[in-house]
């Protein structure tokens, strides 16, 4: 298969790594070009580290008095430490202020401007949960979608650059886990991820997150709780789920590996092999 480039586009700098972080790292495993784009700096979401210092009754005091660039330079650094975790080749943080609320002319041009710089053949993003009620993630794909139309629309003699189309755009985080296409309405995933093999690289990713309290003990019970169940949908240990937006077309009717391989009565004892906590024990310092 032709090497594949990949852009995981997010709100937040720890979204990419929960959200996709696993598939991030199997396409990266495979030798694809894996670029992923924050818009927010994340310096005023789950500043758990800093909050929780606050309530003790001697807080640390380079903790609690950490002004916002203190908090935006120890957000960056989790995220490339954990870039470098899962082998994402480039970084694009943009940086902007993450108190935005509706949809930002300025942020969709500049979002449109990396796409079309990057030309990534797929594009990662959150699925908008509820334009009624958009919270940063929902408004941050709603931008994703103007952008990507935008760059739909570049001139060469214009812009600098040729109009570009993405293959395709994968969802993560829809509100449902059905296993059948037969239950509310037909919506569901429609895509399954196995990370099995890549699920330490992971936790160790999502270890870095320190200031907003994904490591250690969050890290393996988001993964044994939101990846395991996803990987019981899937048929084996640990998967990632996406929808998919653009319709597919294929030559001959598609049947998976997965699919023509399966046991469906041995498949329960398969996706029940690895011990996450075992496997991957918290490191106290």
């Amino acid at each position: 298969m032709a090497k594949l480039k990949i852009m995981a586009i997010y709100a937040h700098p720890a979204d990419p790594i929960t959200d996709c972080g696993g598939t991030l790292a199997m396409h990266a495993e495979r030798g694809d070009d894996v670029v992923v784009l924050t818009m927010t700096h994340g310096g005023r979401i789950h500043p758990n580290l800093f909050a929780e210092e606050w309530r003790k009754e001697k807080p640390d005091l380079n903790i609690v008095n950490a002004k916002k660039d203190d908090i935006i330079i120890k957000k960056k650094k989790e995220l490339e430490r954990a870039a470098e975790i899962i082998g994402i080749n480039k970084l694009i943080t943009l940086d902007y202020d993450d108190n935005y609320i509706g949809v930002s002319e300025d942020i969709v041009l500049k979002i449109a401007e990396e796409i079309a710089n990057e030309r990534p053949d797929v594009i990662i993003a959150d699925y908008p949960m509820n334009a009624a009620y958009p919270d940063s993630h929902t408004m941050a794909t709603i931008m994703v979608f103007h952008a990507i139309n935008r760059a739909g629309l570049c001139l060469k003699n214009i812009d600098g650059h040729s109009e570009f189309h993405v293959k395709q755009i994968y969802l993560t985080k829809l509100p449902v886990n059905a296993r059948d296409g037969l239950s509310l309405g037909g919506l569901r995933n429609d895509l399954y991820i196995d990370i099995s093999s890549v699920v330490g690289k992971k936790i160790k990713a999502m270890d870095q997150f320190v200031s907003q309290g994904y490591n250690a003990e969050f890290a393996r019970k988001f993964v044994e709780s939101h990846d395991g169940d996803r990987g019981r949908a899937a048929g084996v240990n640990f998967a990632e789920a996406f929808f998919r937006v653009y319709n597919e077309t294929e030559k001959y009717l598609p049947v998976t590996d997965y699919a023509m391989n399966k046991d469906v009565l041995t498949t329960h004892r398969s996706y029940s092999m690895m011990n996450i906590r075992e496997m991957f024990p918290i490191k106290r310092e």
